[in-house]
């Protein structure tokens, strides 16, 4: 059975989409089967792997609304047991055409598609969520067995979490009571700000055993394998973002008796 991570925070600009790509490729490193499934309009879960989303006729919009088999959506990487379900703007739409459609129970679209999924095809899962707690975050949270939360070390990420947990909380308590949280990983994370070590301290004080080992710093070859359309752990594997993500990777395969 799969185990399906939620890569999500409400807040933009913590690195969940760098976290979702470079997470997948590691986990694919490993030898691991992997699917990541881009839940945001913005589809640049597919940029980051090379991959043209703006010609893709068959996206996450297409299997939500029940007009493609999840099979027919399923875009192979350069990557070894890497595979993707892409999304472009056209996810945009969702809310209107749910509307539109009459469909009874909106937040379980992603749970469903994926259960059409052949029996260990994937040994992850990964959903890549948009920066809001609407339809699509609620939809990636309802389908999976745990979250992963990206902080970044600035002011006001403790804000943002306060908002995921709630959201989390609600989830379990309406529509998921199996979801939990895999961990908070510390993003951007640079040891010479007494910010980052303010961030850190708290973020480990406030949840002890749920906070990742690993802390993602700021680092120039992740900027750079962007712009290159790469997973870091691809592009300069040496590096040290590749070196977080790998070791970040491994702890989740520490997890899978969880």
């Amino acid at each position: 059975m799969s185990k399906i991570i939620a890569v999500a925070n409400q807040k933009g600009g913590v690195g969940k989409t760098t976290t979702a790509i470079n997470l997948s490729s590691a986990l694919s490193h490993f030898g691991r089967k992997v699917l990541l499934i881009d839940m945001d309009p913005q589809g640049n879960a597919g940029r980051g792997l090379g991959i043209d989303v703006t010609i893709q006729n068959n996206t996450t919009f297409e299997m939500l609304m029940g007009s493609a088999d999840i099979g027919s959506c399923l875009v192979k990487t350069a990557f070894d047991g890497l595979q993707l379900i892409p999304a472009n703007l056209r996810l945009a739409s969702i809310e209107p055409s749910i509307q539109s459609t009459g469909i009874l129970n909106p937040f379980f679209l992603l749970r469903e598609a994926v259960e059409k999924l052949p029996s260990g095809q994937f040994d992850y899962i990964i959903l890549d969520c948009p920066p809001s707690l609407g339809i699509l975050c609620l939809n990636a949270l309802v389908a999976s067995s745990s979250v992963i939360i990206p902080v970044q070390c600035e002011y006001f990420a403790m804000e943002a979490v306060a908002s995921i947990l709630a959201t989390i909380t609600k989830v379990q308590h309406d529509y998921n009571p199996g979801l939990f949280i895999e961990g908070f990983l510390l993003t951007m994370y640079d040891s010479r700000t007494n910010l980052g070590t303010e961030i850190s301290s708290e973020v480990r004080g406030l949840f002890k055993e749920n906070t990742f080992l690993t802390t993602v710093p700021r680092n120039q070859s992740i900027q750079e394998s962007q712009g290159r359309q790469l997973p870091v752990t691809s592009f300069r594997p040496s590096a040290q973002g590749s070196l977080a993500y790998f070791s970040l990777a491994r702890e989740v395969i520490d997890h899978e008796e969880r």
